[in-house]
């Protein structure tokens, strides 16, 4: 089974599949895969009559954030889904600043990857790669604050 790592733009995926050997199988999540409400329409209905879910934070509970996946979004998560179901392993290679870290952190929540889940950066496409042990949560949490 392949290892799946997963990049923010399709440009990157391609460029990056000619760096990796065989074995890895390579995805692009098109940016953020989950974000605030956009419209109603978007809202859960299990939180639609909540006075605060207009606004997409729950200002009740220390203002946590409603996070959907929006409708151009929910056919790249299931590509993703479904790659990551023939995947021994999970290989997040978003870039390293905030950004980057808060998508591999929405990647976790989304996917619930059953398998290892490793960090790999690139810090230009060339043939050096670096990797890290895991998601800097503390960088992530920065782009929700």
């Amino acid at each position: 089974m392949p290892s799946l790592v997963i990049v923010e733009s399709p440009t990157k995926a391609r460029t990056i599949r000619n760096y990796l050997p065989a074995g890895y199988q390579v995805e692009a999540s098109m940016g953020h895969v989950r974000d605030l409400p956009q419209s109603a329409s978007e809202i859960p209905a299990s939180v639609k009559a909540e006075e605060w879910a207009k606004i997409g934070v729950n200002i009740e509970e220390d203002f946590e954030p409603l996070y959907v996946i929006p409708q151009d979004k929910k056919k790249v998560v299931k590509a993703l889904k479904d790659a990551l179901k023939n995947a021994d392993e999970l290989v997040l290679a978003t870039d390293e600043d905030r950004e980057g870290e808060s998508i591999s952190w929405h990647l976790l929540q989304v996917l619930q990857p059953k398998v290892p889940i490793k960090r790999m950066v690139f810090h230009e496409c060339h043939r050096s790669i670096s990797s890290s042990p895991s998601v800097d949560f503390s960088i992530s949490k920065l782009v929700s604050a």
